[in-house]
């Protein structure tokens, strides 16, 4: 007769998220590079003699980039889980409803 064994989850270091200021950091900086090329757009729109065309163009990218850099900024993490399934590790940790003060 055999006898399975859960095996038991071994976390590394590389498996940890990127801690919360470098998140936003990335996602601040994927904004604002986003918001300056829709300058660049909204302006050359205006000042540079080109075909309509071309002109339709960048003032659709100084339309429609707000939109792509906030939803771009919103978007969770790529390959990050938004949250960590206690049913299948084997942990031995005080589930937080059960959490007492000085414990």
């Amino acid at each position: 007769m055999k006898l399975w064994h859960k095996r038991q989850v071994v976390h590394q270091v590389t498996d940890a998220q990127p801690s919360l200021s470098e998140d936003i950091g990335k996602r601040e900086r994927s904004y604002f590079i986003k918001m300056g090329i829709r300058l660049v757009c909204l302006i050359l729109a205006f000042t540079v003699p080109a075909p309509l065309p071309v002109r339709l163009l960048l003032f659709a990218g100084a339309i429609f980039l707000p939109y792509v850099a906030v939803i771009g900024a919103n978007a969770p993490q790529r390959g990050a889980s938004s949250a960590p399934d206690m049913a299948e590790t084997d942990q031995n940790e005080i589930p937080l409803h059960r959490r007492e003060i000085g414990s």
